[in-house]
């Protein structure tokens, strides 16, 4: 029999110096009651992310702030992963945009390498976005969370909402990329929204193991 889930209650450290992904994070969280601190604002340095996987680097990122500030830390890592590329960019989907976060140079990047490996029509063009999650506690507790969502790369880019590779990225069963979506039509939560993102699916899984309203 597996070990209760912990419940999540009070202050958290968000453990990201992302402006998008605290947006997102804060904007997750609120209905809970949740006291979110980024680890930008209280000062924390960010660790290296020496990884394989998601999941992997949300767990470096959410233990090293949880041992730095005392807190719960809950940490996302998350990228997109392009079938035609062998699931590149993956955890290096931050990266591919450089030390200036330049995300169109690498969108058009993308796009070339399609374009290499004659991926011209909707089929060749499937990739996931996925987001793992993890909440660490300073006692080294941990509970950890994943989510995908599949869709289509398009070209050009559309939308200038969201954030990263939103603009490219057109989910299964939807007409407008995350670029085009609000930010409750991309990650709103039920009732308002659809829990669409990769992100928003992990939290939904987060959240009914250790949230309550």
């Amino acid at each position: 029999m597996s070990a209760p889930h912990r419940q999540l209650a009070g202050r958290i450290v968000i453990a990201t110096h992302n402006p998008g992904k605290l947006k997102e994070m804060r904007e997750l969280l609120a209905s809970y009651g949740i006291d979110a601190v980024s680890a930008g604002e209280l000062g924390l340095g960010e660790p290296e992310e020496t990884g394989a996987s998601f999941r992997d680097n949300a767990r470096i990122k959410a233990r090293a702030a949880a041992g730095a500030s005392g807190l719960p830390a809950f940490a996302d890592d998350s990228g997109l992963a392009v079938d035609a590329l062998g699931g590149a960019p993956g955890i290096h989907s931050a990266r591919w945009a450089g030390e200036d976060k330049n995300f169109a140079r690498a969108m058009q990047m993308i796009e070339s390498m399609l374009a290499d490996h004659g991926a011209d029509r909707p089929a060749l063009r499937q990739a996931q976005f996925v987001s793992a999650l993890c909440v660490a506690w300073p006692d080294g507790h941990l509970e950890e969370f994943e989510g995908t969502v599949e869709g289509t790369l398009v070209w050009p880019p559309r939308g200038t909402a969201g954030f990263g590779y939103d603009p490219m990225f057109l989910p299964d069963g939807h007409e407008r990329t995350f670029g085009e979506m609000t930010a409750d039509q991309k990650h709103g939560l039920p009732p308002n929204g659809q829990g669409l993102s990769h992100r928003a699916r992990a939290f939904l899984k987060l959240a009914g193991a250790c949230l309550k309203r």
